[in-house]
Order: C-alpha cells, then structure tokens, then sequence
C-alpha cells in the first residue's frame, strides 16, 4: 500500500531506460531487455531477453567509480546491437555481399560475425564522439593559439570549453533537421513518455502516455552533456596545475582523463536521478533544453511502440525497478 501510494504521489523513479531505433524503441530493464520493432506491414515485431547485469558476472564491476566506465560500455554495445537488429527490417537495397563479407561468414560464421561488426561499431562510434566533441576542439583552439601568438592558459581552457558545447549543441540540431533521424527522436519521445506514465502510476494506455512531457531528466542526451561539462571542468583543473599548450599533449591528456570525467559522469547521473531540490533540478536544465532537439511529439502508433517495449521489461516483483 506505501509503495502504491508513493507510484500515485508522483515520487516513484525507475531505473528503467530505453533507446530509439529505426521505426522502434529499445527498452532495458533489471531482468528483461526488449526490442519493439514497427514493420512496414504495421505490425509490431518483438525481442525479448533475459538480462544478466555486469555486476552480477563481476561484483567488483559494480563498484562506486567502477561501475560506470563498464556501464557506459555495455550500454553502448546494446544499443548499438539493437540498432543493427532494427535496421534489417528496412533494408535500402538488396545487393550482393562483398568477398570480404563472404570470408568473414566464412571463418566466423553469422554469430561471430554480427558480434565482431558490433565491437567495430562501438569503437568507431566511440571513436568519432571522442574526436568530434573531445579532440577537435582541443585542435581548433591549438590553432587559433598559434596564430593569435599565443594566450593565457585560462583562456585556453575556456575556449575550449565552449568551443566543445558549441560543436555539440550544433551536431544535435543538424541531425534533428534530418527526416530520418527525426523520427527516431519522435520514436525517443514515445519513450520518455511511457516511462513517465509508468512512474505516475497511470495505467499505460495510449491516452495516459499522449498527456506526459517528452523531455526527461535521466535521459541519455543529459549524461552526454554533463560528460562535456565534467570533462570541461576536470581538463581545466588539470591544466591550471600542469600548464601545457601543445595541442597534441592536450589531446592526450584529455584521452587519459575520459574514464575518470565518464564514471565521475555516471555517479553523478545516480546521484540527480534519486534527488529532487533546486540544485539538482538546476543540474538537469541544461540536458533537458537540448532534448528539444533530440526528442519529438510521437504519433499514437509510436506510443504503442513504447508502451509494449515498457510492458515487455516490467519486473516480476513491484519495486525491483525502483532507481
């Protein structure tokens, strides 16, 4: 009875969270991953998988300052998998496959294979984020140094700062502009919006969902915003004790230092998504402005998406979600 008073009060927060895919919604929860893929025909295709967490495996990886680095990386390969999975319900043509995609099947065979362009695709998503947000601007204000002669170590470090927010807030409205890409983000709001109704503890009906807002403050468009901020914050402190104004070396630094600003990031992330008062309602502003860009009003059939991706993860025990 106290629990479902605290579902009515608005209080509860679960830790389920889901992804967009390509016409669906991936959804994680403590024992259940699901996948929830619109078909071109308008029925609805489903995936379901019992979950077995990092830190169950390994305790150790579910330690405080651990944990998120591991997390972070899990995160990514699912999402990534389930991407991929979705992706193959809307093929954009039918081709034959390459030699080198013949000997991968080959010598890996079609399990392996999939895994192994996975990984790939981590790395190189991994890769492109790092040198778009973390290292490019790093270089472009190594630039602007050398040819202005010089300048203050505290500038630098501001500048790059903002040079970084800037490519980042950029990046997400040029991709919203996109079609494609745009319904993938109705697709994120049809997600928030589920999660939202569930948290109120409002039956998950098409209705209930349509009422609920489309920005939600442990979203992952946050997390990737304070890890900008955090990164911002702990190269600058680094800096002003070991002054260094080549480029390159920053650039390495700032490489060594990404575990440290992703599992301070991730605690972080805990830590505002258990509290509400004003300095974590602060905290969360800025991500919740920029999933203007990365969310969209979903339509019903979207909404339909999220609500059976969400019923598919529910736990068998009330409360064993709770965040």
């Amino acid at each position: 009875m106290a629990e479902e008073k605290q579902r009515d009060s608005g209080s509860f927060q679960t830790m389920i969270g889901g992804q967009a895919l390509i016409e669906g919604i991936m959804m994680l929860g403590p024992e259940k991953k699901a996948v929830v893929i619109r078909r071109s025909d308008g029925g609805l295709e489903e995936q379901v998988e019992n979950r077995v967490l990092i830190k169950d495996k390994h305790p150790i990886l579910g330690v405080p300052l651990i944990r998120g680095v591991f997390n972070f990386g899990s995160s990514m390969a699912n999402g990534m998998r389930a991407l991929m999975y979705s992706a193959e319900f809307f093929p954009e043509e039918e081709g034959e496959p390459s030699k080198f995609e013949r000997w991968l099947e080959q010598k890996l065979g079609s399990e392996k294979m999939s895994s192994l362009l996975v990984t790939v695709a981590v790395v190189l998503g991994l890769a492109f984020s790092v040198g778009l947000f973390i290292l490019l601007p790093t270089g472009v204000v190594g630039g602007i140094g050398f040819l202005a002669g010089g300048m203050p170590m505290w500038c630098r470090n501001v500048l790059e700062g903002a040079v970084r927010v800037v490519i980042f807030t950029a990046y997400l409205i040029l991709c919203s502009k996109t079609k494609d890409i745009r319904r993938v983000f109705q697709y994120h709001g049809a997600e928030h919006k589920s999660i939202f109704c569930y948290e109120a503890g409002l039956p998950l009906t098409v209705e209930n969902v349509r009422r609920q807002p489309r920005h939600h403050p442990r979203c992952g468009t946050s997390f990737l915003f304070v890890v900008i901020v955090v990164s911002i914050l702990i190269s600058s402190v680094v800096f002003s004790f070991f002054p260094m104004t080549n480029a390159f070396a920053r650039m390495g630094v700032h490489l060594l230092l990404l575990p440290i600003v992703v599992s301070i990031t991730y605690e972080l992330n805990r830590w505002v998504g258990r509290c509400s008062n004003p300095v974590t309602r602060l905290f969360t502003k800025p991500g919740l402005w920029l999933q203007n860009w990365t969310t969209f009003e979903p339509d019903d059939e979207m909404i339909q998406v999220g609500i059976r991706a969400l019923e598919l993860v529910l736990p068998s025990e009330k409360g064993k979600d709770a965040w």
